[in-house]
């Protein structure tokens, strides 16, 4: 990576951690604050209003891409976190590794199949039916027997 994306980032995540603090709140309450005693003495005059009118409108501008950017990164992570999940549990469909790239018909259809899943849940009765030790063990058992994949 080049000199100025690393600069970026660092000055991103800084302003990104900044911008989230109790200072940077107590800073732009002060700002309003000071902006708006101090009305009187400009006899609340259309330069005054514009000057607070234009900083929030361009400090706005920039933290919604500040934001955006932490989103992405964020849910990049959130991803990436959720891939070693699927791929470290045995069982577990690999189809859902980069599930975000699928397309919305494709995303509803596997939807479609988790809602089935929650609705057979639902009809069960006692919780430790589908939730206990045994049921566990005697799914992994017939997984082993089904599934030439999983070891032995």
């Amino acid at each position: 990576m080049s000199r100025k994306i690393i600069f970026f980032e660092k000055f991103a995540n800084a302003a990104t951690k900044f911008t989230g603090s109790s200072v940077a709140f107590i800073a732009a309450t002060a700002i309003v604050v000071i902006w708006a005693v101090t009305g009187p003495v400009f006899h609340y005059s259309e330069t005054w209003q514009l000057v607070i009118n234009t900083g929030t409108t361009i400090i706005t501008f920039l933290i919604v891409f500040l934001i955006q950017k932490a989103q992405n990164k964020d849910g990049k992570a959130i991803q990436l976190k959720l891939n070693e999940l699927i791929a470290a549990q045995q069982g577990a469909s690999n189809r859902m590794v980069d599930i975000e790239d699928l397309s919305e018909s494709e995303l509803d259809q596997l939807h479609k199949f988790y809602v089935t899943i929650a609705t057979l849940a639902k009809k069960e009765a006692d919780i430790h039916c589908s939730h206990s030790i045994d049921v566990a063990k005697e799914l992994n058992e017939s997984k082993l027997k089904t599934n030439k994949h999983f070891k032995k």
